[in-house]
């Protein structure tokens, strides 16, 4: 729910409005031929001879077509010349899948008619230059398969791993003096730098930029293992998501009269806390999560920040140095309970909660989730390699893995179908690309993205939640990725049972698609009143379909924009319906991530701010609820 109202994480994210959750990180400058053919695409100045005409750039650029999908379908593996072809094709306004079938036909047809050689069509498939394939099967002969393997990877690192540039550093604050020199030592200045080096290696060749993947070993730490900065990293991707290609027309508009809010935040006296980065807790379960140990069953809250009402404000867990000090002061300096939902479910979602809820007698909701990728896809263990050693899935995204990308992962496998096993190199390709894009096996060779019903149940949704009712797929992915992961938040809720047995009224800000409706239901609690704040229509329509279906008896009250619910407007509400029980939501992320160049201005940025209005609005329910 925090991100969905972004319009809480890409079609490339989930996550949606996600836990990359997460994470507040984003892609480094183009440090390749075909990534600044990319660039040229979108209006930057660089020559290519990829496309056919000098005026083809122009063209998309006129056509108004967006940087952000260019940068989806290039980062899925397609190549540059037939993204442009497939775009002018089917037009600028056309779904992104529509444009991924027409790219997939082209792929079809020059398959068709391509004569090259088994072994360069093996490594084609993987996704090598074919240049660079012909020069290594010329150097250790065609048999050889394993030595071309490392030769292509070791080439790829290479160009992967440029050397860094001042003008590359991406400086995660104004105050951080450490700079990416800092970060990359050598082996005699650092005795765990071989480990490090190993891990960017392995990020590297899973597709991420050697700067991501250093940055990720500095935030995360230099113990943890590859999946939890694969983990990190995914959800990064979900922050970077909130762009312009995400954002409804309503949610583009400014917002000026925030922006007086902003500038006097900036003015307040700043605590010595947020001169140091927030520290994440490993492992990340907060007070306590079902089935771990070291259960926390008190905390002292500050006098003012106790209820009536409670309040819950949920984002993503890695942001910039700063961020959530600065959150935490403005909710009565609590501190942030920072929750991986790992730990409810078969798939990783990092978030930071700010609430004032009791925290002993928590329970879980009934029927409880399935923790692993086998007991949430049970059909997926016949098919299972014994190689693929996952149990959980990486965080969930806003975007799925290509139809091509699947395709090149069965013809690296297939070679090897009367063998034990297929060799190290293409099992490690193929795990990378899993991973990376959190594919399941659903036959021989055959790895395919989740589905959105599929992504519905590791979330804790209903069955068939936003399917229907004039959502697109593309609108399902992008909503899903960007919700609340159900079963943790319903075990945060879960102390207000016995305080509200009769009912609760509910302040719901920046709805998404309902996921803290959702959880209030399942845990039987009755919601006598939500008025809901969500941008989207799509959302707000998803919300309206479920409240009927599941029978409803409460009033539901829909408004379409945060700023229509003026202060005179929440007393009108309060007077009419007696207050509010809980104020609950999130504000969007995407002004949040850590290595955002362009608009990385944190809680200042035009999305990002509107966490000022969840604190007005909260403000004024408190001071009226004092007044009763």
């Amino acid at each position: 729910m925090a991100q969905d109202s972004a319009g809480d994480d890409d079609f490339v994210d989930w996550n949606t409005d996600d836990d990359l959750e997460i994470d507040n990180f984003q892609s480094s400058p183009p440090s390749s031929p075909i990534q600044s053919r990319v660039e040229t695409l979108v209006g930057v100045a660089v020559t290519t001879s990829s496309l056919s005409s000098p005026t083809e750039t122009t063209d998309l650029v006129q056509m108004g077509f967006s940087d952000e999908i260019f940068a989806t379908l290039f980062d899925m593996g397609f190549p540059v010349e037939m993204i442009a072809r497939a775009i002018k094709e089917t037009g600028p306004n056309a779904e992104t899948s529509v444009i991924i079938d027409t790219i997939s036909k082209y792929s079809s047809n020059c398959e068709a008619g391509s004569s090259k050689s088994k072994a360069i069509d093996h490594f084609l498939a993987m996704g090598f230059d074919e240049e660079k394939v012909i020069k290594a099967i010329q150097e250790h002969g065609e048999e050889n398969m394993e030595a071309i393997a490392n030769a292509l990877l070791s080439c790829a690192e290479a160009e992967k791993l440029p050397v860094v540039e001042e003008e590359d550093v991406i400086d995660w604050s104004s105050d951080d003096e450490t700079n990416y020199s800092d970060i990359l030592v050598s082996d005699d200045e650092d005795p765990n730098s071989k480990e490090n080096s190993n891990q960017i290696r392995s990020l590297v060749r899973m597709g991420f930029s050697e700067l991501e993947a250093s940055l990720a070993v500095e935030r995360c730490g230099e113990n943890v293992d590859i999946a939890e900065l694969t983990d990190f990293l995914c959800a990064a991707k979900m922050a970077r998501e909130f762009s312009e290609f995400h954002t409804d027309p309503e949610e583009r508009k400014p917002r000026n009269d925030i922006k007086k809010r902003r500038l006097e935040s900036k003015k307040e006296p700043r605590s010595s806390v947020d001169d140091e980065p927030v520290r994440l807790p490993n492992p990340m379960i907060g007070f306590g999560v079902p089935n771990e140990p070291g259960l926390i069953t008190h905390r002292s809250l500050p006098e003012l920040a106790r209820g009536p009402p409670f309040f819950y404000y949920e984002n993503v867990a890695l942001t910039p140095k700063g961020v959530w000090e600065t959150i935490s002061r403005h909710l009565f300096d609590i501190p942030p309970e920072f929750v991986d939902s790992k730990y409810f479910c078969a798939a990783a979602r990092k978030r930071g909660y700010i609430h004032n809820l009791p925290i002993n007698n928590r329970f879980q909701i009934q029927p409880p989730p399935k923790y692993t990728i086998h007991d949430a896809f049970p059909l997926s263990k016949r098919w299972w390699p014994d190689w693929d050693k996952r149990t959980k899935l990486n965080c969930i995204l806003t975007c799925t893995g290509s139809a091509q990308l699947t395709n090149r992962i069965r013809l690296a496998l297939e070679p090897y179908n009367g063998e034990p096993e297929p060799p190290k190199h293409v099992q490690r390709y193929v795990i990378d690309q899993c991973r990376r894009w959190n594919l399941v096996w659903v036959g021989k060779n055959k790895a395919a993205p989740l589905e959105p019903d599929e992504m519905e149940n590791i979330l804790g949704f209903p069955k068939n939640h936003t399917r229907g009712g004039g959502m697109s797929r593309t609108e399902r992915y992008k909503s899903l990725g960007n919700s609340f992961q159900v079963d943790t938040v319903a075990y945060h809720l879960s102390v207000l049972k016995p305080i509200f047995p009769h009912g609760i009224n509910v302040l719901s800000l920046f709805t998404g698609i309902g996921g803290g409706e959702v959880a209030l239901h399942r845990l039987q609690i009755r919601m006598k009143l939500v008025v809901s704040v969500e941008i989207s229509k799509v959302n707000r329509n998803i919300l309206k379909d479920f409240w009927e279906q599941t029978n409803q008896t409460g009033v539901l009250i829909e408004f379409s924009d945060i700023q229509h619910l003026t202060n005179d407007t929440i007393e009108g509400l309060m007077e009419k319906y007696g207050g509010f029980d809980l104020v609950i939501g999130g504000s969007p992320c995407n002004n949040l991530a850590g290595g955002n160049r362009v608009s990385r201005v944190g809680l200042e940025g035009d999305q990002s701010s509107l966490f000022f209005e969840y604190c007005r609005i909260l403000e004024v329910v408190r001071a009226r609820m004092r007044r009763s």
